[in-house]
């Protein structure tokens, strides 16, 4: 789930609301796990990703507008189609690592570079 923040909003906010708004679900238990800084050679501007985890929610999954929903086994996730740089921030999410902050940098669709907390990883 994924969305852009309103104005005045916080990162925790902007998933509470997006979450409720595209699933239905409110979240009860959830943790903010890290920042993504996306640069690629074609954009003007850095993007920015805030990463959230959650254990706990109340309400029933309703049909989204904007694509399909769907639970994913964890170890079917990495079968699915993603960029390169997706696959590093899943892996800390999934080893639990401490909050973190990476940096992507594609030049057009491939990855170039990747920093984990300011240390080039890639």
């Amino acid at each position: 789930i994924g969305g852009k923040f309103e104005r005045f909003e916080s990162p925790e906010d902007c998933i509470l609301r997006e979450v409720r708004e595209e699933t239905g679900l409110t979240l009860t238990d959830y943790r903010f796990r890290g920042i993504v800084t996306f640069v690629c050679d074609t954009w003007e501007d850095a993007e920015y990703m805030h990463l959230f985890t959650a254990t706990g929610f109340t309400g029933t999954l309703r049909d989204c507008d904007e694509g399909v929903l769907e639970w994913i086994p964890r170890d079917m996730l990495y079968n699915l189609p993603m960029w390169e740089g997706d696959r590093i921030f899943l892996d800390l999410l999934a080893e639990n690592a401490p909050f973190f902050s990476l940096k992507l940098v594609y030049s057009g669709d491939r990855l170039t570079g990747a920093w984990l907390d300011g240390r080039r990883i890639r």
